[in-house]
């Protein structure tokens, strides 16, 4: 059961640092470079301005996951919501029906097959420095991450801008983060990371809405008649 619990907080924990990532890019306002790659500083200008302006976000997502030890890929899709300050939820429709939910005071993980449920304090999930920024409305891009392009190359074979971004503060469950973005409307197209075990997580996003007008009750959660409620330290 420890062992468990260990893994759900890890899956707290990396999914959280995944929405910081997506608020600060999925909602760039369309730019317009020339044909040479800009400098990494112009987009980060650009970015924090765009994150700074983001209420609530909503979008489609795939999300695939490695597991180093027994080379599988696993894939799961579904759709993610965001609401500012310090709300979230990832909706998983397939293969399984999942929720992970987050508030300013509770993060739920439901699976419903197993009729099981998660509870654990938030406080226990935002003691990063970078996540109380984030999920406050407070983060600054350049000052949480350290940004440039990925090497040896910039671009992929479609000219979107490759990334990485190395987080100032350390963190366990990531070294960096590497980014796909749209070269023509700079939304993002990939983001993907390694843990410190080597499996690798990657996530694409699709139909985005912003500043919609999200519920509050669309961060709440009560577990179902008959599912089995666990307390996660």
């Amino acid at each position: 059961m420890i062992k468990l619990f260990s893994k759900i907080n890890k899956l707290f924990t990396l999914t959280g640092i995944a929405l910081c990532l997506i608020l600060a890019w999925i909602a760039l306002p369309r730019l317009v470079f020339s044909e040479e790659i800009p400098p990494v500083g112009d987009i980060v200008q650009k970015l924090q301005v765009a994150y700074e302006q983001t209420k609530d976000l909503q979008a489609d997502f795939i999300q695939e996951t490695t597991l180093k030890s027994i080379k599988k890929t696993e894939r799961e899709e579904g759709r993610v919501f965001f609401k500012n300050p310090k709300n979230m939820s990832w909706n998983y429709a397939k293969p399984k029906g999942k929720k992970l939910v987050i508030n300013s005071q509770t993060a739920w993980l439901y699976l419903s097959e197993e009729k099981a449920a998660y509870r654990q304090r938030s406080e226990s999930i935002f003691q990063s420095k970078l996540l109380i920024n984030f999920f406050s409305g407070t983060g600054k891009i350049n000052n949480d991450f350290v940004i440039k392009y990925a090497q040896p190359r910039a671009l992929d074979q479609d000219g979107n801008y490759l990334l990485i971004l190395m987080p100032r503060e350390k963190m366990a469950s990531c070294d960096s983060v590497r980014l796909t973005i749209d070269k023509n409307n700079f939304y993002i197209l990939q983001l993907s990371f390694d843990d410190a075990m080597g499996n690798s997580t990657t996530l694409k996003f699709s139909n985005i809405s912003i500043n919609t007008g999200i519920s509050h009750k669309k961060f709440q959660f009560k577990p179902p008649d008959g599912v089995q409620t666990f307390e996660v330290p």
